[in-house]
């Protein structure tokens, strides 16, 4: 389970490093295998190689002749890429995958369980900040699964 935010740069190539706490995890999970996509939020969401298949697999069954189904499989699937953790734990962003999500000099690694968030940092703190502010949680729409949820 990766959780927590961390706060990193990225260098003059487009690499950041995974923090120490979860690179042994990912090197015996994936082999240090990844896969990067991009998400309707803009920001990139990055995956442990078979998390990502079975989540491609899902994706992939869907009815393609579905109009919502194209695009998540277009979106998901098309701009997957996949890359590899190097030696000392950075992984290289493709261009495309900087570019789409903002990505310059500070970025934000949000831990969402089996999967990792990349975020631009001031994108993040400001969005992180406009949920605690104008979102009203008793107002949510949630699904029932979460309706008796207690935190």
């Amino acid at each position: 389970m990766f959780r927590g935010v961390s706060t990193l740069n990225l260098d003059a190539k487009g690499r950041f490093a995974i923090p120490t706490k979860y690179r042994e995890r990912l090197m015996e999970s994936c082999a240090s295998q990844l896969v990067i996509t991009v998400d309707k939020d803009r920001c990139l969401l990055i995956y442990p190689e078979p998390v990502w298949v079975e989540m491609e697999k899902k994706l992939k069954e869907l009815p393609s002749f579905n109009k919502a189904t194209r695009i998540l499989q277009r979106l998901y699937i098309g701009h997957a890429h996949e890359v590899e953790m190097d030696g000392q734990g950075r992984v290289l962003l493709p261009p495309t995958l900087r570019s789409f999500a903002g990505l310059e000099k500070r970025v934000a690694l949000v831990g969402q369980g089996e999967r990792f968030e990349l975020w631009n940092e001031e994108v993040w703190d400001k969005q992180r900040d406009d949920w605690l502010e104008n979102v009203d949680l008793d107002d949510l729409d949630l699904p029932a699964e979460l309706e008796s949820l207690s935190i």
